[in-house]
């Protein structure tokens, strides 16, 4: 089994311990074999490839765990004259980008089927290893049903792997959650308020009951170990979600007192996607025809969802690092980063919430999310030092070299 040798560059290992100037780590086959300085380094005999990190800065494979791999925000009018199969050929180009930019793990929170999942894991395409939650859950009228007060539809037909995601009430619910295992989902999504990008409800808007939420985690965590994850932005609605033992919360936006007390006792996961509405505010400067309700909702929720996310921050969620990737250009993840940053969080603080915590969110701690003797070989080194400026891993000139599961996906020192 062929060894690879990195060498030459500063360690920060996702596991919060200070950065180790001088490190070296061997990679045997896909997985990690011994970390640790470069003087006194024991290499084995035979064959090894040796990876300089020219003075860089090597970290684990990094992880978004929100994501919407086979989409990304268009204009209305080109979304419905766009041929249903060109999505999967142009998430192709998404799913690079999202390697390119050192994402070697994400939890996808809607619309990418098994088929697009295996595709990576056969080798066919370049992409991120991938949780799939199928189609997420809504309520008619809510956050995921596109139908337009002019009659049109425009929600994303249910097909072949992907069922409807449309559902009310507690019989209907139990029967969507099965579909969406029986298609192959790892997590189950469900929106459990209204959302920006809705055009008939507010984020504050609260979707299923308190006993609809318990029956998705009866199904899928009691009965087959799958967790659920909340779309969940107003208060109402993240604490039915938390109260029903939903595992994460995702964007947060309206988090109160209780909320945060609940988050607390329950050990629930906080996603925060900063980046979601900044993004939908940015993409109306260029784009005349994004809806208006979106931009409306987006300006609206900038600010509460800093102070919300700041006050989760001090204290003391569990904060996973997430995007809401698809609603902005892939590639672009590293921004949520900065974001962080912006409401409190320290550089060490927000890399952790994109590799350990981030692992940790997903259940894949024992393998992935640090760089220890064991792990499987997901590997990202960055030309700039993401200790004194994160922000410079937006550019993904900095990313240097991605390595998934042993492999090299990206490499700028050759």
């Amino acid at each position: 089994m062929m060894y690879q040798l990195i060498k030459n560059g500063t360690l920060i290992d996702g596991t919060g311990q200070n950065a180790l100037e001088n490190a070296a780590i061997l990679l045997k086959g896909n997985r990690i074999e011994s970390v640790g300085p470069l003087d006194g380094f024991v290499t084995p005999e035979g064959e090894l490839s040796l990876i300089d990190a020219q003075g860089g800065f090597i970290l684990p494979g990094l992880f978004d765990t929100h994501v919407h791999m086979i989409m990304e925000i268009k204009d209305i009018r080109e979304s419905l004259t766009t041929p249903f199969a060109l999505k999967y050929f142009e998430a192709i180009g998404y799913m690079k980008r999202t390697i390119d930019a050192g994402i070697t793990s994400v939890r996808d929170a809607g619309f990418t089927d098994l088929g697009v999942k295996q595709a990576v894991e056969k080798g066919l395409v370049t992409g991120p290893r991938m949780q799939l939650s199928i189609n997420p859950l809504t309520i008619t009228g809510g956050h995921g049903d596109s139908w337009m007060r002019s009659g049109i539809d425009i929600t994303s037909k249910s097909y072949p792997g992907m069922p409807s995601g449309i559902c009310d009430g507690p019989e209907q619910v139990r029967q969507r959650v099965r579909e969406m295992l029986r298609a192959g989902a790892d997590i189950i999504k469900v929106h459990a308020t209204g959302g920006v990008m809705s055009p008939t409800d507010h984020p504050e808007f609260t979707q299923y009951s308190q006993e609809e939420l318990e029956i998705m985690v009866e199904e899928a965590t009691f009965r087959r170990g799958i967790k659920v994850m909340a779309h969940a932005q107003g208060a109402a609605g993240i604490k039915n979600a938390v109260r029903a033992g939903i595992h994460s919360i995702e964007h947060g936006i309206y988090l109160d007192e209780e909320a945060i007390e609940l988050m607390l006792k329950n050990g629930t996961y906080l996603v925060p996607t900063l980046l979601a509405p900044i993004s939908v505010v940015e993409a109306s400067k260029l784009n005349e025809n994004m809806p208006e309700y979106a931009v409306q909702k987006a300006h609206e929720v900038v600010e509460a969802h800093r102070e919300s996310i700041a006050k989760a921050y001090k204290a003391g969620v569990k904060i996973a690092m997430g995007t809401d990737a698809g609603v902005m250009a892939h590639g672009t993840n590293l921004r949520e980063l900065g974001l962080m940053c912006d409401i409190g969080m320290l550089p060490m603080e927000a890399i952790l919430a994109t590799t350990k915590v981030a692992a940790e969110c997903m259940g894949w701690e024992k393998d992935l999310g640090t760089l220890e003797a064991g792990k499987l070989a997901d590997v990202v080194i960055t030309k700039t030092n993401p200790l004194e400026d994160i922000r410079s891993l937006e550019d993904t000139n900095n990313i240097a070299v991605v390595i998934k599961d042993g492999k090299i996906e990206k490499n700028l020192f050759s």
